[in-house]
């Protein structure tokens, strides 16, 4: 039977649009936690892939989990930031290298301000991205950094039946490079090996004769994972067979405002030969 394997990004609590009942009371407010970065129709994503998992783990070989993995001050978050009068950054934020050079933004750090430059100045350069500011999001040991409750449930049911773990991966604990790709953060820092192109899990994942990837979000990390997987996969994957990686399409969802970053991605990777299907198609092909 060829290798199977599920690749899964950041299906985390803090993206995901949970309802009420999924959202446990915070012991310092008595207000239920409130999901950090919710990813509209996130919630109903995770659901399907979870489904999937429970109807065809005896299928898959191997299970890769990554968790976007932050402190709390950190280069896209709030607190790194203040504006030319010293006011507050607030969240959705784009920060410009230009701006930061003429002084419209700057760190609360005064000292952090050449490396801030030298970073907006690096990743304007890489043509990917400008900085955002995101909310705080995804903070090391709170609840958002924790895995939807559903996608847990499933992955540690198909641990039990395998009789061994998934493969789990945190990225994003250096606070001076975003890191979106669950490969390669953006602007890779030589000092950091955790910052530099992952080829443990780039060889992992080559093993796979049928890669199922899924997660959130669709505008962001799950599309800078792939557009690496496309750029860097080496052996059979890569070799005019990229087929072989299929999005699941509806287990993976847009951040609010990005919905043409979404399409973009999608038809980008289908005219690179990407198969793009439904967690229901995927069900139906490996029952």
């Amino acid at each position: 039977m060829p290798n199977t394997q599920l690749l899964i990004i950041d299906a985390q609590n803090d993206f995901c649009d949970l309802p009420p009942a999924w959202r446990p009371t915070d012991p310092l407010g008595a207000e239920p936690l409130a999901p950090a970065l919710p990813v509209p129709g996130a919630h109903a994503d995770m659901l399907r892939l979870a489904g999937l998992i429970d109807a065809v783990g005896a299928r898959l070989d191997d299970i890769t989990l990554t968790l976007d993995s932050h402190h709390h001050i950190d280069i896209a978050h709030p607190g790194f930031w203040q504006q030319a009068d010293g006011g507050q950054v607030l969240p959705f934020t784009a920060i410009t290298a230009a701006q930061l050079r003429a002084g419209e933004f700057r760190p609360r750090e005064a000292a952090a301000r050449p490396r801030a430059q030298a970073y907006l100045d690096a990743l304007e350069a890489a043509g990917r991205y400008t900085l955002m500011v995101w909310p705080v999001h995804c903070e090391i040991g709170s609840w958002g950094h924790g895995l939807h409750a559903a996608v847990r449930a499933a992955c540690n049911s198909w641990e039990v039946q395998q009789r061994r773990p998934s493969r789990k991966l945190l990225k994003g604990s250096n606070p001076w490079t975003e890191h979106y790709s669950a490969l390669q953060a953006e602007v890779p820092d030589a000092a950091d090996a955790d910052t530099l192109l992952n080829q443990p899990l780039l060889e992992a994942l080559d093993r796979a004769e049928l890669l199922l990837i899924a997660g959130e979000a669709s505008s962001h990390c799950v599309k800078a994972t792939v557009e690496h997987l496309v750029e860097h996969l080496p052996g059979h994957l890569h070799a005019g067979k990229l087929a072989r990686l299929v999005l699941l399409t509806d287990a993976m969802s847009p951040v609010a405002g990005f919905e043409a970053q979404q399409q973009a991605f999608f038809d980008t990777m289908r005219a690179r030969g990407l198969r793009l299907a439904s967690c229901a198609e995927m069900r139906a092909e490996l029952a």
